[in-house]
């Protein structure tokens, strides 16, 4: 969805708002989430020159400052041109939420009432009726406050101040000796590059800008703030704990820690509905409660139980189960919580180069393949489950079975959770930690993220999909490798050597006891790229890799990625900028360019500068250009191509590499980045080469700087596969120069080395510039896969013209577009313009003579997706930009 209608509609929400009662029915109590205003706080530094947002206006709970501010038109549209700079007094100023509730006849009868806050962003003053009931320092975690007799029947007025992280904790900051390294220096002047904040609070680190989004450091109340009251017993948590799960039967044990207001004995039922919607008494017992807290453990056991399965190894059958707590006379507490069975383990086993890195659910080594996961929205309140799914369906479309959850943000939402346990989609979990050094020698920091760990742990436990807990992003190396920790070590030894012990406890030992003791037999990594503190990080030999020296420094090629064979890729990438409709969202025609100020204020590598990164890589491949339209497409295809060498090298390198996690799936913002999909959900051309690279029967055709082309085969599957590998040499105009076909068969699980070649081999003294080898994989059951094998540049050969053809039209089931290629078209982009319409298939190659029907989805007429129609190759591009097709 675009911003701008965004802002209406909240404007529209928060004004009807006001209007009614604050309190709205929840399964576990009330929400507090109507009425609620927000202002400036008074005497607050930025007043003076905000008048504006001093006044009490109507706010959104959850929200946040500036989608509150946005509703009311006070700021610009964060995402539409360039207003960064002059909206990072936001979060300069120090803000004061407030509404006012009349207590429900519940919470003042019962014994117990709790406010509960899960999401305070981030130092937060709560008071209730003039008293102040909470000091909160850490987003992450769940505040719960004890108000019972502190209620009134009518009018309890709700206040929360939220204070500048950056005002609070820059004087302290500035005044150490030493500095700990951050991440990304503010370009703004709200705070000097010398002495960053974001490192010593608790808040997503995101929001003080990285290299794909910008600088807004926002605070609100990001989650529904509850009333939860209660007589008896309340039930704090129901973990689902799988102690064995096999084939033929799976032990859970049903793990409930529960709250009594006083001693007493209790009736505790579970229910369990099954994947088929039967739903029958798990297990009943008579359970005697003291006042506090109370743990019990009810067995369950299934027979034959249907198993959870990663995207692509079978399916994702999903077990409900419901605790109720009775007196004997009626039920007086219940929850429920939903899992899938499996068992999921890190192999750590040792071989002659060093020891493996993957992971085996229900015994089956899964060879993991997806991309990283950055936050989806720079304001989390209005990330929906709509986008979610749209963002991850698209990744178990693309054959992804693995996500990675990148620590500089913020644990994602239940939604989140549970679309990847319904897709099939693993997540390696990384703890809140994005990058530079923590103050972890800090005693009351440790403990802070101690309790926003467990508070995290327990949460998510029960979602088959979690696969890891990582201790944080890219610290370690920073630390070893990146200059940090080698200058303090010179300028200060004794205050480095507290440094990296408080990091050795926060992330070697306290973390990793919150896993091991809330987890339920979950892994813990310490940190990625790493070895589990072992000496040496970020090697192929052992551990997970992050690969930059393909676009970071020194930039080399992507033929480079054919050099770096690791144990498991969890970080490597390319950038692009997103199709040309989600760039004029928010830059104007005139406002776009390779080196204009809009355009470079989406473009966050660099500092802004990363064009001439972006247009270096380009280059390699397809040469210069000037024109931004087709700055734009090249990109996406130097993206997808150099990505698809990567992903294919480690799938060829099974079972030494079992991991290939590109950075990265989605944006957080309309920009330029390393995304596959982009902010509003559409795909670039790289999310539709991953469905293709990531397919679970392929051909892997890999050409190498010397010019050696290996050929493998590639079977995720469980069972042999039985198929025809096909070699064809051509001329880029059609003419055959080699033809060969031979039946193959491709174990189970398995890469296997079909056939290398040197290019004389190939070509056979044809002209390598306009000569390509097509390899095609046909096998049973399968798509067909391809692999193209060109012998130079694409800026360097000799291009015909594509010929291409493009007829859309209707049939009963909705639209259908042929292509038809008369020459070897490459990088074919269909594309509709500003309108609502998507191809079944895109970025293709089609070579010449073939032919190809795409069902198009689209509410648009047909003649006005003709009108809109455009269809372009790479030939067409490398001439001059134009689009050069015949469509009717």
């Amino acid at each position: 969805m675009s911003a701008r209608p965004f802002a209406k509609l909240v404007i529209g929400l928060a004004l009807a708002a006001a209007a009614v009662s604050a309190l709205a029915a929840a399964p576990d109590g009330v929400v507090i989430g109507k009425g609620w205003q927000f202002r400036l706080l008074p005497g607050n530094p930025q007043g003076g020159a905000h008048p504006e947002a001093a006044p009490w206006r109507a706010a959104t709970v959850p929200g946040t400052v500036h989608t509150d501010l946005l509703a009311h038109e006070l700021i610009p549209d964060p995402y539409v041109g360039a207003p960064e700079a002059g909206l990072q007094w936001i979060g300069l100023g120090d803000w004061e939420y407030r509404t006012r509730f009349d207590a429900p006849r519940a919470a003042l009868a019962s014994a117990r009432s709790d406010l509960v806050f899960d999401g305070l962003d981030t130092y937060a003053e709560v008071w209730l009726n003039g008293a102040k009931v909470l000091d909160a320092d850490n987003a992450f975690r769940t505040w719960r406050v004890p108000v019972q007799g502190k209620l009134r029947s009518k009018g309890n007025e709700l206040r929360i101040v939220l204070y500048s992280p950056i005002a609070r904790l820059l004087p302290q900051v500035q005044a150490m000796p030493h500095k700990l390294a951050g991440n990304y220096p503010s370009p703004y002047g709200d705070e000097p590059k010398e002495a960053m904040t974001a490192n010593f609070v608790r808040k997503p680190g995101y929001h003080y800008g990285w290299d794909w989004g910008p600088r807004y450091v926002t605070a609100g109340i990001v989650k529904p703030v509850l009333l939860q009251s209660w007589d008896a017993v309340r039930i704090d948590n129901l973990q689902l704990r799988q102690d064995h799960v096999d084939e033929a039967r799976a032990d859970v044990a049903a793990v409930a820690s529960l709250d009594a207001v006083r001693d007493g004995g209790v009736e505790v039922r579970l229910w369990q509905t099954a994947p088929d919607g039967k739903r029958s008494l798990a297990a009943q017992q008579r359970v005697a409660l003291h006042a506090g807290d109370n743990r019990i453990e009810l067995p369950v056991r299934v027979e034959r139980p249907q198993r959870w399965f990663p995207n692509g190894y079978g399916k994702q059958p999903l077990y409900r189960y419901e605790l109720e707590v009775g007196d004997g006379k009626a039920t007086i507490a219940k929850a429920g919580a939903r899992t899938g069975l499996r068992t999921i383990e890190l192999r750590r086993e040792p071989d002659a180069r060093g020891r493996s890195f993957y992971f085996a659910v229900n015994g089956i080594p899964v060879f993991a393949k997806g991309a990283n996961t950055i936050p989806f929205d720079m304001f989390q309140p209005r990330v929906t489950k709509a986008q979610l799914r749209r963002v991850l369906q698209s990744a178990a479309d693309a054959n992804m079975n693995f996500l990675r959850s990148w620590g500089g943000g913020y644990y994602e939402s239940e939604d989140f959770f549970d679309l990847a346990d319904e897709l099939g989609l693993l997540v390696w979990q990384d703890f809140m930690f994005g990058g530079g050094m923590q103050p972890a020698y800090d005693e009351a920091f440790r403990a802070n993220v101690v309790r926003e760990a467990r508070d995290q742990v327990r949460r998510l436990r029960n979602h088959p999909s979690i696969a890891l807990w990582c201790g944080n992003n890219e610290e370690e190396i920073a630390w070893k490798y990146w200059g940090p920790g080698k200058e303090m070590t010179a300028a200060a030894p004794d205050f480095a050597d507290k440094v990296w012990k408080g990091y050795v406890q926060l992330f070697g030992a306290d973390l990793r006891k919150v896993v091991l003791d809330e987890g339920g037999g979950i892994a813990y990594w310490a940190s990625s790229p790493g070895d589990d503190l072992a000496e040496a990080a970020n090697t192929p030999a052992s551990g997970d890799m992050h690969y930059w020296e393909v676009w970071g420094n020194p930039a080399h090629p992507p033929v480079k990625y054919l050099e770096i064979t690791p144990r498991f890729m969890s970080e490597y990438g390319l950038q692009s900028w997103p199709v040309q409709r989600t760039i004029a969202a928010f830059a104007k025609s005139d406002e776009q360019g390779i080196a204009t100020p809009v355009i470079e204020a989406h473009q966050k590598f660099l500092a802004g500068k990363g064009n001439e990164r972006l247009m270096q890589y380009v280059a390699y491949e397809f040469g210069e250009t000037a024109d931004f339209p087709t700055f734009v497409y090249l990109s996406q295809a130097a993206q997808a191509e150099g990505i698809a060498l990567a992903a294919l090298h480690h799938r060829a390198s099974r079972p030494f590499t079992m991991g290939s996690l590109y950075w990265q799936l989605n944006d957080v913002w309309p920009g330029a980045s390393w995304s596959s999909v982009d902010w509003f959900g559409r795909w670039k051309a790289l999310q539709y080469h991953a469905r293709r690279f990531y397919a679970p029967v392929a051909v892997a055709a890999l050409r190498d700087a010397a010019g050696k082309t290996t050929v493998s085969l590639l079977n995720d599957r469980t069972h042999p596969v039985r198929g025809e590998l096909r070699l064809r040499v051509m001329r880029l105009d059609g003419k055959l120069l080699r033809d060969e076909r031979k039946t193959v068969t491709l174990a189970p699980l398995s890469a296997s080395r079909a056939a290398d070649y040197v290019d004389a081999d190939l070509l056979g003294g044809a002209d390598p510039a306009s000569t390509v080898a097509v390899f095609e994989l046909r096998a049973e059951g399968e798509p067909a896969s391809r692999g193209l094998v060109y012998f130079r540049a694409a800026k360097d050969m000799r291009w015909p013209d594509a010929g291409l053809h493009a007829a859309l039209h209707r049939d009963g089931q909705g639209y259908v577009l042929d292509l038809r290629a008369d020459r070897l078209a490459r990088a074919v982009w269909i594309d509709f313009g500003a309108l609502d319409a998507e191809p079944a298939d895109n970025a293709l190659t089609l070579l010449p003579g073939e032919s190809l029907s795409l069902r198009v989805a689209s509410r648009a007429s047909l003649d006005a997706l003709r009108k809109s129609l455009r269809v372009r190759s790479l030939a067409e591009a490398l001439e001059g930009g134009k689009s050069f097709t015949k469509t009717r």
